[in-house]
């Protein structure tokens, strides 16, 4: 099944269109793909070591996940040994639509993905990207983009009617210039910018750099487009991914803090440990975590509900 996003203009929008301002977007992720009132799937990443495109959206959805966040690269298939990125031929695309369709699983977002090159070559590419999340029908784009390409970027985003979330990694003393993984400077990127550029929330990542991540929700309230929601065993470097509520990130407190800003944006499951495929149950070694977390917030919904 193929889901458009309705693109309608209420009656206040019109008359703001007819102003001649930038009519902003209204729609949101259906609430068919929704959990406990989150939009929540995985991250394809999770199943990056040997697993296709197709593999990925199914076992999303046999674990409970009904949204899925694609990163570019991966094989489609055991038979299509083509990847899925924004280069994707109509026929990939129809592929891979009526695999999510099969699944019941929503396309949401893709990334990280980040142009390089001369400014002209990120500029064409960037294009590309965005022309590849309309056929796709995502709600966001996740990236770590160049400072410089921001104007271009929010160029695209008003004429595509897409977000763009910049995505965290962590903090690195080998690499002194590298900046995301300060909220404060995400916020500098977007804050004067079109309302649908903000954050992909990196809540692990954040971890590992020493950042509390409700603190960073704070910075960043309102900019907050989409997450990558992690749990650790522990903070800092030396950390192992765990099913939500069984470590130290504060799962709980952090969809808290989400559902008070009125998020409305997508919430991937990204495993980055125990990711080899398990002879035994043919899915990762990390797939009993992953189910766990879904779990864990089909629970939470229930008991906000008392």
């Amino acid at each position: 099944m193929t889901v458009r996003w309705k693109r309608g203009l209420c009656a206040l929008g019109l008359v703001v269109g007819l102003m001649g301002s930038t009519v902003r977007a209204i729609d949101k992720i259906p609430d068919e793909y929704r959990t406990s009132g989150f939009a929540a799937g995985c991250q394809a990443y999770s199943y990056s070591q040997g697993f296709t495109v197709v593999e990925a959206i199914r076992l999303t959805h046999e674990a409970g996940g009904k949204v899925i966040e694609f990163y570019p690269g991966q094989q489609i298939s055991a038979d299509m040994k083509k990847p899925l990125d924004h280069k994707a031929t109509p026929e990939v695309i129809a592929l891979v639509k009526e695999e999510l369709g099969k699944n019941h699983v929503l396309a949401v977002n893709y990334g990280v993905v980040t142009p390089g090159g001369n400014a002209e070559s990120r500029k064409k590419e960037w294009r590309q990207i965005f022309e590849f999340a309309k056929k796709m029908d995502l709600y966001g784009v996740t990236s770590e983009p160049n400072a410089a390409d921001m104007d271009e970027i929010e160029k695209l985003v008003k004429e595509f009617d897409i977000r763009f979330c910049i995505h965290d990694h962590p903090k690195d003393a080998n690499k002194p210039d590298y900046k995301f993984w300060d909220p404060n400077y995400v916020l500098s990127l977007v804050k004067d910018r079109d309302p649908r550029m903000g954050s992909c929330a990196d809540t692990g990542h954040w971890l590992t750099s020493g950042v509390d991540p409700i603190e960073a929700l704070h910075i960043l309230k309102g900019r907050v487009m989409s997450s990558h929601l992690k749990d650790r065993n522990q903070k800092g470097p030396q950390h192992k991914d765990v099913a939500w509520g069984k470590g130290v990130g504060e799962i709980a407190k952090i969809l808290d803090e989400l559902k008070g800003q009125g998020f409305q944006g997508n919430i991937s499951i990204e495993y980055e440990s125990d990711m080899k495929r398990d002879p035994a149950t043919n899915a990762p070694k990390s797939y009993p975590a992953i189910k766990e977390s879904f779990q864990f917030l089909e629970h939470y919904g229930k008991s906000a509900q008392r």
